[in-house]
């Protein structure tokens, strides 16, 4: 063989080599082929076809889910190790033959601790590749996972929605062949607080980003839920049982007649309602109609929400009047079933027993809103809030955000979520807290929009319409940009059409289903609907967005 011929197979096994790794960057690998897959802290641990048909996610929380009809998909399955303490696991689920060429990444609710497979049904169907992570750790009820594990700690903060969301786009590139062409994040309660995280710490992450009443000022929150326990069981006398909420809702309603809505049971607004509860106290023999003198003050607590007695500084929101017996709401969050077994409870104690003191005997009744605060703050604020109002660099890469939050929501204080638009639209126009005008309100407006929902409960539920978009497994009416609020995010990410309103549609509650579902108009804040006059107030299409004369401002940080 002459030396031209030799060096000319050598040339041909360089390329060769050459091909064969370059080959997977840019090239589509089949399904079961990802488990190979070699990239930074990430085992792809499994990666199974899944055929078009019924389909039985693992049970969760609440028991078995499903089954579901499905496309036929990839189901991927990994592991991340960022640090020698890590465990996060995720799912990513590919579409076979319908990928709408996006991705979404999903939100977690409260400690985490499994991945979300309710609510990657719904996007999956609808095209997307869509993903959801454990936070890196097992057990949602069991929060010893964060005794003596600080970068658990760090994982469940921030850096596991992160990570998923970096190794996701890995495998979609590598399934695919290419890049999704938009990435979005949806999540609701802590998946809302961990979609602002999202914004303020890894802006590049996504495109567009759903926040759903974020638990964003963690350390508040949870402080908040103590002063709830201590209000309510610091004295016996004081507990507020469920057979009573009843007669606090029709006086909180009662209170507000003049406002709008209130006739239906929908306040528009709560803020603008002074209640007392002083008015149903007892004047007589206790009795389910009337609060006992200990009960209004514990009910005074709850819609003041918790200050620090030394400074007097309100440390977060209350709680709005006006559904305090809806299903979901106090007889679930704030009273439970019987006197300390409401969920507000559990993750109180759970916050400042192993996450904050390290110690799971810690006794609710020994935390200072003073000293104690103060250091969850120092300790656990920098990794579990995401209040931050700097969103310069998610804006200046063109995102957009669509934040929701219901009126009636007992677990994250509605007016918090108006804190932070606030604070938000403060900072990025550069004027004091509390001042605001047209154009900072519009230069905020076209990226950022916050949607107050009268009558819904954390997330969804409650007494009014309570579906656009938002629900786990209840699909909106349509899914245009009007009832649905990903295809909201979505149009305004692709065509820049901010959405001007969404229309929310009352989901079925087990009571008998009405011809025409109730619809309600929402509108970006500080926007609220106004009946024209004309027609069903349990229409939409009857009402229109008008800035209110009087708002009565929520509370500050």
């Amino acid at each position: 063989m002459n030396w031209s011929k030799s060096l000319s197979l050598e040339l041909m096994g360089v390329l060769a080599v050459w091909v064969l790794f370059s080959l997977p960057a840019s090239a589509e690998r089949p399904c079961e082929q990802l488990t190979s897959l070699v990239a930074p802290s990430l085992t792809v641990t499994s990666a199974v076809s899944v055929p078009a048909g019924q389909f039985t996610p693992p049970p969760d929380l609440m028991g078995k889910i499903g089954p579901f009809e499905v496309p036929a998909f990839c189901r991927v399955a990994g592991v991340l190790k960022p640090t020698a303490d890590s465990q996060i696991k995720f799912e990513l689920w590919l579409p076979a033959t319908s990928w709408n060429g996006k991705f979404q990444d999903l939100g977690n609710g409260g400690f985490a601790g499994l991945i979300t497979y309710r609510s990657m049904i719904e996007p999956l169907k609808r095209g997307y590749a869509t993903a959801s992570t454990d936070d890196g750790h097992v057990g949602a009820i069991d929060v010893s996972w964060a005794l003596g594990h600080p970068e658990k700690v760090i994982d469940f903060g921030y850096r596991a929605v992160h990570e998923t969301a970096q190794a996701s786009k890995t495998i979609i590139h590598s399934f695919y062949g290419k890049e999704a062409a938009r990435s979005y994040f949806t999540g609701c309660s802590d998946g809302g607080r961990e979609a602002l995280m999202e914004a303020q710490r890894f802006p590049d992450d996504f495109a567009g980003i759903v926040v759903g009443a974020p638990a964003n000022f963690w350390t508040r929150q949870f402080a908040g839920f103590v002063w709830n326990e201590q209000a309510t069981l610091n004295d016996p006398a004081s507990y507020i049982p469920p057979s009573k909420l009843p007669a606090l809702q029709a006086a909180a309603l009662a209170a507000c007649s003049d406002l709008a809505g209130a006739k239906e049971g929908i306040l528009e607004d709560p803020r603008r309602c002074h209640f007392d509860p002083a008015v149903i106290q007892c004047k007589g023999a206790d009795g389910p109609e009337c609060l006992t003198a200990p009960q209004v003050e514990a009910a005074k607590k709850i819609y003041a929400g918790p200050r620090n007695p030394t400074t007097g500084e309100q440390l977060y929101p209350g709680y709005e009047p006006g559904a305090e017996a809806a299903p979901g709401n106090w007889p679930l969050w704030i009273t439970g079933s019987g006197p300390g077994k409401a969920i507000q409870f559990f993750f109180g104690n759970a916050f400042f027993g192993d996450m904050v003191f390290q110690n799971p005997k810690w006794d609710f009744h020994t935390l200072d809103f003073d000293r104690d605060v103060k250091l969850a703050d120092e300790k656990l604020g920098p990794i579990l809030n995401s209040t931050n109002p700097d969103l310069r660099r998610f804006r200046a890469r063109g995102g957009k955000m669509i934040q929701y939050h219901g009126w009636a929501d007992a677990a994250v204080a509605p007016t918090d979520s108006i804190d932070y638009y606030q604070n938000v639209m403060s900072f990025m126009s550069g004027q004091p807290l509390g001042r605001r005008d047209e154009n900072s309100l519009q230069r905020s407006q076209a990226f950022y929009r916050l949607f107050m929902v009268p009558g819904m409960g954390h997330c969804f539920g409650g007494p009014g319409p309570d579906n656009f978009g938002n629900r786990p497994e209840v699909p909106p009416p349509a899914m245009d940009a009007e009832h649905d609020v990903v295809t909201a995010l979505d149009r305004w990410v692709e065509s820049n059409v901010p959405p001007g309103k969404i229309i929310a549609t009352q989901s079925p509650d087990g009571s008998p289903a009405k011809a025409t579902p109730p619809t309600h108009l929402l509108c970006p804040y500080p926007e609220i609907a106004e009946w024209t006059g004309q027609g069903n107030k349990e229409s939409a299409e009857n009402f229109v967005c008008k800035t209110p004369s009087e708002n009565r401002k929520g509370s500050k940080r």
